[in-house]
């Protein structure tokens, strides 16, 4: 039987939740880092952040984000350039991985495990990647280095993490789906680059975008979550932690009309594959979400 299109995203958005292969292969990998680090830097505790942890990554699943603060031995770093303890970091991840393997970011170190992407956006469960954040409490937060602008900046993803789960249950538990779908539809390589950097962002916007409760129909949800966006992504999106700089600091004037491009595009493509099933043409409609989100979207 065909699938309504209203199954078709409970199946998508299935498809885009983890499983157990990839929790445990995940889960493996990030401890095998984390226990690596430790024996390399003096880390009062570790802990996992970011989406992986807030239940919002979508797949492909890679950009696994560590945080790691450092004892008091190791304040040193704190006086230094923030480049400093990025450079050390990548530099004993080297040791284990290889210079091609690593790569220094902003406010992290990258690991990839080299995995390749098959059709349809599968990586036989694997985790491709993980980013490795060096830190130090501070009070009730954390600074973590940032090596573009040359400064510390204080952060807490604990609050971040609270955020997503109040909102998820405000939304009749929709609310993480649907910033994961979204987020696919971000990855997908007919872009180019992403259109929303860093992908966090569209999580932030969700906050304040996705309001007045869940309608019960997915393609009306998205339609108008896209739309919303296209809107709105020019704002000034804060940190909601209300700490760092704003999440939206990345998106020149550029980058913002790009994006807007592309969001009303995807808005107005929503709309189209709803008329489609006005029309009663089904199968059309999945095609045109499939064309839309990536291949992950099912058609049957």
């Amino acid at each position: 039987m065909t699938l309504t299109v209203n199954e078709a995203f409970r199946k998508f958005k299935s498809r885009l939740e983890l499983n157990q292969k990839e929790q445990d292969n995940a889960s493996a990998k990030h401890t095998e880092v984390r226990d690596y680090l430790h024996t390399k830097f003096a880390i009062e505790g570790d802990f996992l952040t970011g989406s992986y942890k807030r239940h919002t990554k979508t797949k492909p699943l890679k950009d696994i984000d560590i945080f790691f603060p450092m004892k008091q031995s190791e304040r040193h770093y704190r006086d230094k350039d923030p480049g400093v303890v990025l450079d050390d970091y990548k530099a004993v991840l080297v040791e284990k991985y290889g210079e091609k393997a690593v790569r220094r970011q902003s406010r992290s170190i990258n690991v990839d495990f080299g995995i390749e992407i098959k059709d349809e956006d599968k990586t036989d469960y694997k985790v491709l990647s993980i980013d490795v954040v060096p830190a130090f409490t501070c009070d009730e937060n954390y600074e973590i280095p940032d090596g573009d602008t040359g400064k510390w900046i204080k952060t807490n993803p604990k609050i971040h993490a609270q955020k997503a789960v109040d909102a998820h249950q405000a939304y009749s538990s929709e609310w993480k789906g649907l910033v994961r779908m979204v987020k696919y539809w971000n990855n997908n390589p007919r872009h180019g680059e992403k259109p929303v950097k860093p992908s966090f962002l569209i999580e932030v916007m969700a906050l304040e975008c996705l309001h007045g409760g869940w309608g019960g129909q997915f393609d009306r949800e998205i339609q108008s979550f896209f739309a919303t966006l296209a809107d709105r992504i020019g704002d000034t999106w804060e940190d909601p932690a209300k700490l760092g700089p704003p999440i939206s600091g990345s998106m020149d004037a550029a980058r913002v009309e790009r994006a807007k491009k592309l969001l009303t595009t995807a808005a107005r493509e929503a709309d189209q594959a709803i008329h489609l099933v006005r029309q009663g043409k089904n199968g059309e409609a999945l095609r045109a979400w499939r064309d839309l989100f990536g291949p992950m979207f099912p058609l049957g």
